[in-house]
């Protein structure tokens, strides 16, 4: 039976919208939050969990599962362009993402398991903050509290433009790709433009660098997701400057994989790539990396429970045709119990995720929360 949703949890989450913080800086998400599950008397209620996050424990009568469900509450910093009345009162903000409207699913879970417990489960919802940065999930994974909590199954969802509205996506294996950014800095000697002998130019290098990290995408058949990524995101030689020959650069690329073993391979063959050029050129270098989030990859017995649930409760339901492109950190999950996340369509002509006309779809509130709980209860059988 679908669950009914009042219209203050609309409402909410446009309120949200209109107050995004960026990763690492949820503190007022986090408090409203935290005020509106107190009214909803949980089992427990913990707050500062890797930072700005927030756990409620919902408990039935003899459990004998665990089960997390979770969401993110960090916005982006992009500037949103739309012009209704709950736009986003910060500039250069955004709830961008869907955010706002997972918080509010979860909330409606919330408000479902305050009026009824599920007997036999013992439900954790995790309002988990700096999903953006691939940091959020690690940092709650590592807080001493957290391990009151271990699930033995951990759910989510993210809502998806291009989808019919609705409409659930879900398959076992590979749900989103691994990431991270790679920062490349190289360090040769500045000169006078007039004797750039005199000096160490790590422009050539920088170039050989640049077409060979490019080199490394591998060639992939139209339609289908490549395994291996470079995407170079930006660049930097020298000072914006006539008068001097450069003495230092930058690169900074975005290294994407299906698999975190081919991770491995493509940082290995990215490193071996920079060390070369440089030995050549006689420049010095650093690296660094940033944004560092796992694969994603659907356990089969919990996308079995969904795809089950969503068709019981008469919602649309497809597999998955391929992974997601981009990165979610909900991957380190995983690691402690067995997990899966599915896709819930916002509509064809929904703006896509990040666009600065982008707004979730409040229909999809209702939803998200109907299937949840019909997920909880097949995870019981």
């Amino acid at each position: 039976m679908a669950h009914k949703m009042g219209t203050d949890l609309i409402a909410w989450r446009r309120f949200l919208h209109q107050r995004p913080e960026l990763s690492g800086d949820e503190v007022n998400t986090a408090a409203y939050v935290q005020e509106r599950l107190r009214g909803l008397a949980p089992d427990a209620l913990v707050t500062g969990l890797g930072g700005h996050g927030v756990l409620a424990q919902f408990c039935g009568s003899d459990p004998k599962i665990r089960i997390l469900i979770r969401c993110e509450l960090d916005g982006l910093p992009i500037t949103e362009i739309n012009t209704f009345e709950h736009r986003s009162l910060t500039e250069g903000y955004g709830h961008l993402c869907g955010h706002d409207g997972h918080m509010a699913i979860l909330m409606g879970v919330a408000e479902a398991l305050s009026e009824q417990r599920i007997n036999g489960l013992d439900i954790v919802l995790l309002f988990q903050p700096a999903e953006e940065t691939g940091a959020g999930a690690k940092a709650v994974l590592d807080t001493s509290e957290f391990q009151n909590y271990q699930p033995d199954f951990a759910i989510s969802l993210h809502n998806m433009p291009s989808l019919p509205l609705g409409q659930i996506q879900i398959k076992p294996g590979p749900f989103s790709c691994a990431s991270r950014g790679l920062h490349i800095t190289l360090k040769g000697k500045t000169a006078h433009a007039s004797q750039p002998e005199t000096g160490l130019s790590p422009a050539t290098a920088m170039m050989e660098i640049m077409t060979g990290l490019q080199a490394l995408n591998l060639p992939t058949p139209a339609g289908e997701i490549p395994q291996k990524m470079a995407t170079l995101t930006h660049a930097r030689l020298g000072d914006p400057t006539f008068g001097v020959a450069p003495g230092s650069a930058e690169i900074q690329v975005t290294l994407r994989t299906v698999l975190d073993a081919d991770m491995d391979s493509l940082i290995e063959d990215a490193n071996s790539l920079v060390l070369a050029a440089c030995k050549r050129a006689g420049l010095q270098h650093k690296q660094s990396y940033h944004d560092v989030f796992p694969a994603s990859t659907n356990d089969p017995r919990v996308a079995q429970a969904i795809q089950t649930a969503a068709i019981d409760l008469g919602i649309q339901c497809q597999p998955q045709p391929q992974p997601m492109r981009w990165s979610e950190d909900f991957g380190r999950f995983q690691s402690v119990c067995r997990s899966a996340m599915f896709l819930l369509g916002a509509g064809e002509k929904c703006p896509a995720l990040h666009n600065p006309d982008y707004d979730f779809p409040d229909e999809l509130i209702e939803v998200g929360v109907t299937a949840f709980l019909g997920i909880l209860r097949e995870l019981q059988k």
